[in-house]
């Protein structure tokens, strides 16, 4: 496990970032293999970020896999909150009123759950003939901390992750993701991008190795603070890495270039 001590003050994130392989369509060997993983966590981090689809992989499979909004994988998230005392982040495959979703659930310790459904559906993986967009985003709060999660192809979309502008900023902004590696320059470019121009940091986790489809993923997994600077990137390799982050830094940046007080007004229609 890595570890980045940064700068410390009354208000800090120790956020954990877990980048492995994944087995295919495999609900419960994937859940036991990241339970594993996550044993040296506990006490030692403040939020998990898992990949996108963290049970089964990047599956148009829906039909088999969907589990209830309250099925195995939520319960799963719930236990791990409470064992590690952190909020837990990831996506699976959902069932809810007859439709099925890429939903990202957080857990925290208290057994309280947010959830959020991928909006932008990526079309060349036929994933909008399967799954329903959401149409809500998320933005929720935890330890002092302003949180909004999305999901992979999201990135692409930055209207999407922008600032709200009636209601305090967001200070992290998180992807999970299952994003191939012919395509990892786009993927390293954007996410400083969303840092830069939201002035927040940015936790991006991605899989390695090769899906079900054939797919080649090489991680890139990665951390960058609020001026788009990487304080990490994980390339090929498996393992967790847990960053300190500061909101006091974060604070007295907004306050030195306050870009966002300038942002341009708008909404999206659904």
């Amino acid at each position: 496990m890595l570890y980045f001590s940064g700068l410390h003050t009354a208000f800090y994130m120790r956020l954990t970032i877990v980048q492995t392989d994944l087995v295919w369509e495999t609900p419960t060997d994937n859940r036991l293999r990241f339970e594993r993983i996550l044993v040296p966590l506990s006490g030692q981090t403040d939020l998990v970020v898992l990949p996108e689809m963290f049970t089964t992989g990047f599956s148009m499979n829906a039909d088999a896999l969907a589990e209830a909004p309250d099925g195995p994988t939520v319960h799963w998230l719930q236990e791990q909150a409470a064992r590690l005392n952190a909020a837990v982040v990831g996506s699976f495959i959902c069932r809810d009123a007859g439709h099925f979703y890429n939903r990202l659930a957080t857990a925290l310790p208290d057994g309280t759950l947010r959830h959020y459904d991928k909006r932008h559906l990526f079309g060349l993986g036929k994933e909008d003939q399967t799954y329903t967009a959401g149409q809500q985003r998320l933005i929720f709060e935890w330890k002092g901390w302003r949180i909004c999660p999305l999901i992979c192809y999201d990135l692409r979309f930055p209207v999407w992750s922008r600032q709200p502008v009636d209601t305090p900023p967001y200070d992290l902004l998180l992807y999970v993701a299952n994003w191939p590696a012919r395509r990892a320059h786009h993927w390293r470019t954007l996410l400083p991008a969303r840092a830069v121009e939201n002035q927040c940091y940015v936790a991006a986790v991605n899989i390695v190795g090769t899906d079900g489809n054939g797919l080649e993923y090489q991680g890139d997994s990665g951390i960058w603070d609020f001026g788009g600077q990487a304080l990490c990137l994980l390339t090929h390799q498996k393992g967790l890495f847990t960053a300190e982050l500061s909101q006091e830094a974060l604070r007295q940046y907004r306050q030195q270039l306050p870009f966002l007080q300038d942002a341009d007004r708008f909404f999206l229609e659904a």
